[in-house]
């Protein structure tokens, strides 16, 4: 799955083969008989190392971390073949990590002399082991060695060509390269009979000569890379099933429907605040799919949105989840429009962002996916960010049935439902996060429930974030005025030389005939309200 700061689109698995036999390994670990496997496993997992090796740049400690890993990797697969082999995972180990894997670790404890690689700070094998190994680390070792075939090359190569070197790159292999003369312009200029030509570098050409792929089949590349991806599986789901333990997730069920149904979610905030409010989301194939989510600022709808896309991404990698029930059904992709950025390098305004974020969800999502969204369209204007949200949920509530997401919106336009501005639906589901008022405090519950928040209670979060009370009550006085339509009067009192010039003014203004066709109205207000 890939998740992004919009999230950005995730894409889950869509095989539940695949994820129940993840979920069978994480019940098998959560269980406390168990534990004694769990910790052996955890052991071994720790001098685990997927560790690349090529000749020239393996060093001595890779050897020593290559050795540790096979053997750690016997002990894995000497572990798991106690284990159930009714569980799928445990028999891939247990068949794919062979008895290979004693003669690799025999091998290495016969064959590097670790004393000596790390008294000289090289790869050194011992000594006697094998005379071809023996003659190859001595024409290795041998400083001119390469020098000496380069200088026999050279002798076969155009007289034009003043030097040459061969030289070793990794997985490539040995090459014969040469200074680009002013002469080779065109790739048909880099031909020279006997040498097949590679790649032009730093204005060297590289070739492949005879002698070079006899470097290369005799000393060849000796390259080992060990990759432990049952390894890696099992050391996940074993964090997932200690994750689960510690903090009592619950095994979701899942399923090939269109359903999503989390009962008494708890969104991880419970690890750094005492106090936390469970609430569940359920939304079916035929109802409550749309959900609209208002209420104050800091009453916990991001929070709210944050844990239904955190239970059903994590039930969709096989993990278990911070609910006391969960049903998941499948979703291809998850969309999330959250806390966007701006960024002087992306070159876009917040509000841009946003939008290209929208237009993904409205182009990409499916019946089969889950749009979050929150607070859409409060970077611009306030009437045409509330007419862009109500305008994209229409979108999705006049689709077909079975091409409408989970989608769940948190918004502080409330005239999105007040004003009727939304089509109705069994779709369309409202809901609000409980407060109180006691006296001028504001108290937040938390508690998800039916309905529309009537407030944003803007002055009572001012208050709780510390602005000053005349400042607060202004404010309110300002914001009762304009919702009724009365003027609003200036608090300080004009000077009567002020009083006196705004009266003649307007007196001045009334006079003016505007059916005039000579009457200039901005220079009239420029050359009167304009300080001379």
């Amino acid at each position: 799955m890939q998740v992004q700061v919009w999230l950005q689109t995730a894409t889950p698995t869509q095989d539940l083969k695949v994820l129940k036999r993840r979920q069978e390994v994480i019940r098998f670990f959560t269980s406390p008989q168990n534990s004694d496997s769990l910790r052996t496993l955890q052991s071994s997992l720790r001098n685990i190392r997927n560790i690349p090796m090529t000749l020239s740049l393996t060093k001595v400690t890779d050897w020593q971390s290559l050795y540790k890993t096979v053997y750690s990797a016997v002990c894995i697969r000497d572990t798991a073949r106690h284990l159930p082999q009714s569980i799928q995972l445990f028999r891939d180990i247990s068949e794919g990590f062979s008895d290979d894997l004693n003669y690799i670790t025999s091998l290495i404890s016969r064959v590097v002399d670790f004393e000596a690689s790390l008294a000289d700070n090289r790869f050194t094998v011992k000594p006697n082991v094998d005379p071809a190994i023996d003659e190859k680390r001595r024409m290795m070792g041998l400083s001119d060695f390469l020098t000496d075939v380069a200088r026999r090359e050279l002798e076969h190569l155009d007289a034009r060509i003043p030097s040459c070197c061969v030289i070793y790159i990794p997985v490539i292999g040995f090459l014969l390269s040469v200074p680009r003369l002013p002469s080779m312009v065109e790739k048909k200029d880099f031909e020279m009979e006997g040498l097949d030509f590679l790649f032009l570098s730093d204005d060297r050409l590289h070739y492949r000569s005879q002698r070079t792929r006899e470097l290369n089949e005799f000393l060849g590349d000796l390259h080992c890379d060990i990759r432990l991806d049952l390894a890696a599986e099992l050391d996940c789901l074993m964090a997932m099933s200690s994750a689960s333990q510690e903090y009592n997730y619950t095994s979701p069920k899942l399923a090939s429907n269109r359903k999503i149904m989390i009962t008494q979610g708890h969104p991880l905030l419970e690890l750094c605040s005492p106090v936390f409010v469970a609430n569940s989301f359920h939304s079916s194939e035929l109802e409550g799919r749309v959900k609209i989510i208002t209420g104050p600022n800091s009453s916990g709808k991001s929070i709210y949105l944050k844990q239904v896309g955190l239970i059903v991404f994590m039930a969709l990698i096989g993990s278990d989840v911070p609910a006391k029930e969960a049903e998941i059904g499948l979703v291809d992709g998850i969309f999330a429009c959250m806390q966007s950025r701006e960024s002087v390098s992306v070159g876009l305004s917040t509000f841009m962002i946003d939008l290209n974020q929208m237009a993904q969800a409205l182009n990409s999502s499916t019946g089969n996916s889950l749009v979050l969204i929150d607070e859409f369209g409060k970077g611009t204007n306030t009437v045409d960010g509330l007419s862009l949200l109500a305008a994209s949920i229409s979108y999705w509530l006049r689709k077909a049935l079975r091409d409408v997401p989970h989608v769940l919106v948190a918004t502080n336009f409330h005239s999105v439902v007040q004003l009727s501005l939304l089509p109705s639906s069994a779709l369309l589901s409202l809901l609000t996060l409980e407060t109180a008022v006691d006296g001028d405090e504001l108290v937040f519950l938390y508690q998800l429930k039916e309905g529309i928040c009537q407030s944003s209670y803007a002055a009572n979060i001012a208050t709780l974030a510390g602005l000053p009370t005349s400042l607060v009550q202004r404010a309110v006085e300002v914001s009762e005025l304009y919702r009724v339509g009365r003027p609003i009067k200036r608090t300080e009192k004009a000077s009567l030389e002020e009083e006196t010039k705004c009266q003649f003014v307007v007196e001045k203004f009334l006079s003016l005939n505007l059916e005039d066709k000579d009457l200039d109205v901005q220079r009239f207000l420029k050359e009167e309200l304009l300080p001379s």
